[in-house]
């Protein structure tokens, strides 16, 4: 697992050495990167479900702004840190200890946007209530994103948030949502 480009290109990330974190793979990071270039420069970027944080790390090494790292998991936020470390992140980058649901319920009473939400949930957990109360923090032109298992359709419409594409990649997808008008 590496970082595929910008600032920190060709980086190695620590991967998880336990069961139960699936990294997104390199492929699909890039065509997701190439996908999202445009929007990432200067981007408040909320990376849900960080796992090994390499979805927020490649959006730092790709010029966004900030990434917030949300996890439940305290060796998924011991191994964010530590890849963060590893990078020499240290600027603009939160690691969240809580889970996705309690971390967007805090950002909103903080009133929060981001321009950018990446969330890679575990493959078999319905996700439709997480994308729309996500979807609460998206800033009004922001994009957000949601990878899941092909056997496991995404929602077309999520609270203010419509799908606007998919991409499939193997057993993976990725589904992007923007804000309704």
């Amino acid at each position: 697992m590496r970082v595929i480009a910008g600032s920190l290109k060709g980086r190695r990330l620590k991967p998880p050495d336990w069961e139960g974190i699936r990294p997104t793979s390199d492929k699909l990071r890039e065509t997701l990167f190439n996908i999202l270039a445009p929007r990432v420069r200067g981007a408040r970027v909320l990376d849900g479900y960080a796992g090994t944080g390499a979805l927020g790390i490649e959006a730092i090494s790709r010029g966004a702004a900030s990434a917030a790292f949300v996890d439940l998991d305290r060796r998924a936020q011991a191994l964010v840190e530590a890849n963060l470390a590893h990078c020499g992140l240290t600027n603009g980058c939160v690691i969240i200890r809580a889970s996705v649901a309690r971390a967007i319920e805090d950002f909103r009473n903080a009133s929060s946007s981001f321009d950018l939400i990446l969330l890679d949930p575990p493959y078999d957990e319905a996700a439709a209530d997480v994308v729309g109360a996500a979807g609460e923090l998206l800033a009004q032109d922001g994009v957000l994103v949601l990878e899941h298992a092909r056997r496991q359709p995404a929602a077309v419409f999520a609270g203010r948030l419509e799908r606007t594409r998919q991409v499939i990649s193997g057993d993976s997808v990725l589904s992007f949502y923007s804000c309704l008008p």
